[in-house]
C-alpha cells in the first residue's frame, strides 16, 4: 500500500518540476515562491518533526537544533569551498554548478526519507499512513519545484535539472519499498531532518531569496514568497 501511495508522490514531484520550468519568463516570481516553500518546509514541517523525534538535550540544547545549526554551517562551508575552487580556475563571479547539484541531491535524500516515513507510518496503522501520505504527496510538489529550481539556478544544463528531478520523483517510491526490509530509528530520522532543514534554510536565505529580489524587488515577488510559506502551512494543517 505504501509503495502504491508513493507513486502519487512520484507524479506530484514531476508536476512541481514541470511548473518550475514552464514559467521561466517570470523567473523572479518562481524564485520568490520557491524561497517561500523552502522557508515553510523548514519552519513548519522539518524542524517540528525533527524536534519531536530527536529533541533529547545535548549539553542543554536539543540535538535536533544542534544538527539544524550544523546543517546551516555545513551548507555555508561547502558553498564557500566550491566558490574558492571556482575562482582558482578563473571563473570568478559565476555561480557554482556543483552547489546546485549538491542541493538537489539533498532534496533527493529528503524525498527518500519521505518514502521511508510513509512506509513506516503504514506499518503503524492505516490511519497514520493516510495522514502521512497526504503530507508527503502534497509537499512533494514543492520538492519537485525546488529540485528543478535549485539545479538550474546554479547554471546546470536542463538535462541535469531533469535528471535530478526524476531522481527526486523516484526517491519516495524507493524509500517506501525499503521499509519492507528494515525500520529506521526515530532519533536518526529526526537528526537527519534537523540537519537537512539547516542546509535548506541557508540556501533559501542566502541564495534563493536574494536572487529573487535582486533584479525584481517588486511587491509581487514578496507576495509569492508569502504564498509559498502559506501553501506549506496549508499542507501541514491539512495533514494534522
Amino acid at each position: 500500500m505504501a509503495v502504491f501511495v508513493a507513486l502519487g508522490a512520484f507524479l506530484m514531484t514531476l508536476a512541481g518540476g514541470w511548473v518550475a520550468q514552464r514559467v521561466t519568463d517570470r523567473r523572479h516570481l518562481v524564485l520568490g515562491f520557491a524561497g517561500g516553500l523552502m522557508l515553510g518546509v523548514v519552519g513548519l514541517d522539518l524542524l517540528p518533526e525533527a524536534m519531536e523525534a530527536a529533541g533529547t538535550p545535548v549539553f542543554g540544547v536539543p540535538a535536533a537544533l544542534l544538527l539544524f545549526v550544523g546543517g546551516f554551517l555545513v551548507a555555508h562551508l561547502v558553498e564557500g569551498l566550491l566558490a574558492v575552487r571556482q575562482v582558482a580556475h578563473g571563473a570568478s563571479g559565476e555561480r557554482v554548478p556543483q552547489v546546485g547539484l549538491t542541493a538537489a541531491a539533498a532534496m533527493v535524500g529528503h524525498s527518500l526519507m519521505d518514502g521511508i516515513a510513509l512506509g513506516a507510518a503504514f506499518q503503524v496503522s492505516g490511519g497514520m499512513g493516510v495522514a502521512v501520505a497526504l503530507a508527503v504527496i502534497s509537499h512533494d510538489f514543492a520538492d519537485g519545484f525546488n529540485t528543478y529550481t535549485l539545479t538550474s539556478l546554479y547554471g546546470n544544463a536542463r538535462r541535469k535539472a531533469l535528471l535530478m528531478l526524476f531522481a527526486a520523483a523516484l526517491a519516495p517510491v524507493v524509500g517506501a519499498a525499503t521499509t519492507l526490509l528494515f525500520t529506521l530509528p526515530e532519533e536518526l530520522l529526526g537528526g537527519y531532518l534537523g540537519f537537512f532543514g539547516g542546509a535548506l534554510l541557508y540556501l533559501a536565505a542566502a541564495e534563493i531569496l536574494p536572487e529573487a529580489h535582486h533584479t525584481h524587488p517588486a511587491r509581487s515577488t514578496l507576495l509569492c514568497t508569502i504564498g509559498g510559506v502559506g501553501f506549506i502551512w496549508l499542507v501541514v494543517g491539512i495533514a494534522e
